[in-house]
């Protein structure tokens, strides 16, 4: 058995992260001079604020190596999938832009829209990579299809961000009762959206232009191929036969 006292404290801080921290400190200045065997353990909504952070910051980790790994399967290719995430550093520099100008702390709530964000911002890219794979096919260079790619395709993202932007608005404003807890996701959305579709439209196509020097390989026309000359042999196989 040992002796426990409870200690309770309101905070006057506007934000939960900002009265943490004061404690946290107050706790670090005091553990250095309490007796023998005797801890300070900080317990209430602060730790479950810091383990919420902690898993979304995992899962957003986490979310974008499985999106990466997924486009690598897909375009069987590892450099396409890193040029179309080259998106997601304006994602999240919008993100924390938009947080600091309308003076909204990280919360849970824009970890979530952190991770939206990065989903729709990776949808555009993705745009702009393929067709720029299909204009290689077709003959151009890689100079070329970059700046045909951002042309033809800023319609499409223009419209998939501006959609995901205006739909977000009215959440990001945070009126009506309980709208100002679910304000910051709308407002990272926002943020993260407006600098990955600049990105995306100038960024991508840069970087495109710069690792993409050898056209991507068709793998199912190759397929095709070898299966047309797999039969042409056996044609000729069957007719040399007497």
């Amino acid at each position: 058995m040992q002796p426990v006292v409870e200690g309770y404290r309101k905070l006057g801080s506007p934000h939960l992260g900002a009265g943490g921290t004061a404690v946290e400190k107050i706790v670090r200045e005091m553990t250095p001079s309490l007796p023998r065997g005797t801890t300070i353990d900080l317990r209430g909504q602060v730790s479950t604020m810091e383990s919420s952070f902690y898993r979304l910051g995992m899962g957003l980790i986490f979310a974008i190596l499985l999106v990466y790994l997924l486009m690598a399967v897909n375009f069987q290719s590892w450099l396409d999938p890193f040029i179309i995430l080259m998106a997601l550093p304006g994602a999240l520099a919008g993100i924390v832009w938009i947080l600091f100008i309308t003076q909204t702390s990280f919360s849970v709530p824009s970890l979530m829209g952190s991770i939206m964000c990065i989903g729709v911002a990776t949808a555009n890219s993705i745009l702009l990579v393929v067709f720029a794979n299909d204009q290689r096919e077709e003959g151009m260079d890689a100079r070329s299809a970059a700046l045909s790619a951002g042309h033809t395709r800023i319609r499409p993202v223009l419209m998939t961000a501006s959609a995901m932007i205006i739909g977000m608005f009215p959440m990001a404003l945070g009126m009506g009762e309980g709208g100002e807890q679910n304000a910051p996701l709308g407002r990272a959305v926002i943020g993260g959206l407006v600098l990955a579709t600049i990105t995306t439209l100038f960024v991508v196509p840069l970087v495109y232009s710069l690792l993409r020097k050898k056209p991507p390989v068709d793998h199912e026309r190759r397929i095709v191929e070898e299966e047309h000359e797999y039969y042409r042999d056996e044609t000729l196989l069957r007719e040399d036969v007497p």
